[in-house]
């Protein structure tokens, strides 16, 4: 790598800079500078490591030794330097990861499109290069290697999009390959958007290795005969766009983007489009009308976007995960990629894991492991001893797998046939005290808010399915409008336009499936059984627990609570009693009480 001693590498990726990492690498670079050891310790920035959970990360690297620690705080800095870079002593306590397993974490996964995150600084295209970063499109050049050949390597290596659909890469670029030299215009596009709630996949590669996107996006447009693409990322990810940047002008330099490209005679450029955060916006044609400077909605198809794409033009559209296998699956060959995941589901699967889980963080798995290592061994389980309930994937175009399902193999085929898909890769944990009838309102929420409203389907039937769940939730609802929400989210996944409607139901159809008890319980019992839609709770106070001390009494404001002329055995004072026609169901009297003598119901 070069000639220091030892390399201090910082996570620089959101969360961990959210939590100061910045800062710490400052006062890292000031002690080493402080301690004379400049030419002895370079400071990295680099990409996610993965375990988000226990961030900020800084892994120390001297010889072939390597140690990483946790929660790492600007005041840890001095002693991470003058103990173990100056004197060799590993710093116990900063490896100490509360409810979770590193080990563990990282034992299960296989780096493919992460693995460059964590190790090199993405600011530096040197250290991509050193990474063998643009020897696929080098060698491309270099041989002048025809571009069906390649094309059909990524067809033989089995690699689907990442972004959801699951469409076989190589395909697409087949699609949009005819007609070379014939001074037709085409385009590569990447989607960089990626609106799910709780992903972060797309944005930690952009954030910790973009030059990965960069030489994929260069590959495509050899192998289509495009010169121009395009990289539309949301504007939320400023991060990712400073970076991304940064690392297009530096291949603009370094002859690896632009006018002859490494003096082959190929020319190929990239631009950044930022939009703007609606989540139409994934899908394809939506994304091309933005970067248009068009109204973001979907457009039928035929004509597919092979055809008929951006400006009208034959136009390859993957998403940044998909891209970022390429130069591997060019490197090592189509067999050795072909030889990992499952018979229909290639190579691994990027996850941005959150919710009720101890590992929160991202993770990248072969195809084929099941939902139960995820969450039980990549994961470390259920915080708080609570049991396992379900885990959604693919956000709110996804489904709910229940603990039945848990030894279920991840891949695209088998998560669709348990009600849920892939998606781009979010994946979230839910424990025994989350409603379901709940989660399937929240999805459906967003999916409401997120709708362009061009087609009826979408326009009327998310909104129709959020009005009945809400009578549902709030203990209005009957068993006839059970049948009216299985029939109308039938039919907006079979008449909606874009990918967003014909989804959205997912949500729900997967907890009909798989929890339609709780939705009974709801509207027959008039009962939550996780206390969590508030219409449906009943605040109680066992006079048998309660000391009469009063203070439930002045958090409440509706002044729902009094004493009563009951005295507890053991007790001095009249015990308190809460009036239902008053109380508000705000939780405030529960989260007062010291003695737990309040229970919700």
């Amino acid at each position: 790598m070069d000639n220091y001693r030892a390399h201090v590498l910082v996570c620089c990726g959101t969360g961990c800079t959210s939590s100061s990492s910045a800062k710490i690498m400052d006062k890292l670079n000031e002690l080493v500078k402080a301690n004379g050891l400049e030419n002895d310790c370079k400071i990295v920035k680099t990409g996610c490591f993965g375990l988000c959970a226990q961030g900020p990360i800084v892994v120390v690297k001297i010889g072939d030794q390597e140690t990483m620690y946790y929660r790492v705080t600007v005041d840890d800095a001095e002693e991470i330097i003058k103990e173990h870079v100056v004197n060799g002593n590993v710093v116990d306590r900063l490896k100490e990861t509360p409810n979770s397993d590193p080990t563990a974490f990282y034992s299960k996964q296989m780096r493919i499109a992460l693995r460059n995150c964590g190790k090199i600084n993405p600011d530096h295209i040197e250290e991509y290069i050193e990474h063998d970063g643009y020897k696929a499109l080098g060698t491309i050049l270099s041989e002048k290697r025809d571009p069906d050949a390649i094309i059909q390597e990524l067809i033989d290596s089995g690699l689907r999009g990442r972004g959801g659909g699951g469409f076989p890469t190589g395909l697409k670029w087949k699609f949009a390959s005819g007609n070379r030299g014939q001074g037709i215009t085409k385009y590569v596009c990447c989607n960089a958007d990626e609106g799910d709630p709780g992903a972060f996949m797309d944005r930690s590669i952009l954030e910790g290795d973009p030059h990965s996107v960069i030489e994929a996006m260069a590959i495509a447009g050899y192998c289509i005969d495009a010169h121009q693409g395009y990289v539309y990322v949301r504007a939320e990810y400023p991060i990712a766009v400073e970076r991304l940047g940064h690392a297009i002008e530096e291949a603009r330099e370094k002859g690896w983007l632009g006018k002859n490209i490494q003096g082959s005679g190929f020319d190929f450029d990239l631009d950044i489009r930022l939009g703007a955060g609606a989540f139409v916006c994934g899908e394809e044609t939506a994304l091309m009308r933005s970067i248009e400077g068009k109204r973001g909605n979907p457009t039928p198809r035929p004509p597919f976007p092979a055809i008929k794409g951006l400006f009208g033009k034959p136009t390859i559209l993957n998403n940044v995960e998909t891209y970022a296998n390429i130069p591997m699956i060019i490197n090592k060959g189509a067999a050795w990629f072909a030889s990992l995941g499952t018979e229909k589901s290639k190579g691994t699967k990027v996850f941005a894991l959150g919710g009720k889980v101890n590992n929160v963080g991202l993770l990248e798995i072969p195809m084929g492991t099941t939902v139960r290592e995820i969450v039980f061994d990549i994961g470390g389980g259920i915080p708080n001893g609570k049991a396992f309930k379900a885990v959604q994937t693919g956000g709110p175009s996804g489904g709910c797998i229940p603990a039945s399902l848990l030894d279920t193999p991840i891949d695209y085929d088998n998560l669709v046939a348990v009600g849920s898909m892939m998606g781009s890769g979010g994946m979230i944990v839910m424990d025994e005290d989350t409603c379901m009838v709940d989660i399937a309102k929240f999805f459906l929420e967003f999916t409401v808010d997120e709708s362009c409203g061009k087609c009826a389907p979408c326009r009327i039937g998310t909104k129709r399915m959020y009005e009945i769940l809400t009578k549902i939730t709030d203990g209005t609802g009957t068993l006839e409008d059970l049948q009216a929400l299985e029939d109308v989210a039938v039919a907006l996944k079979n008449g909606s336009l874009c990918a967003l409607g014909q989804t959205a139901a997912n949500p729900i159809l997967s907890t009909l499936k798989h929890f339609r008890e709780e939705y009974v319980e709801h509207v027959v019992d008039k009962k939550c059984r996780c206390g969590v839609c508030k219409n449906l709770l009943t605040y109680t106070i066992e006079k048998d627990n309660c000391f009469g001390c009063g203070m439930c009494a002045k958090a409440c404001p509706a002044g729902a609570i009094s004493k009563t002329d009951y005295t507890a055995p053991g007790k001095k004072l009249p015990a308190m009693e809460i009036d239902p026609s008053k109380c508000v169901k705000c939780g405030a009297c529960m989260a007062t009480c010291k003695f737990k003598a309040i229970v919700k119901k």
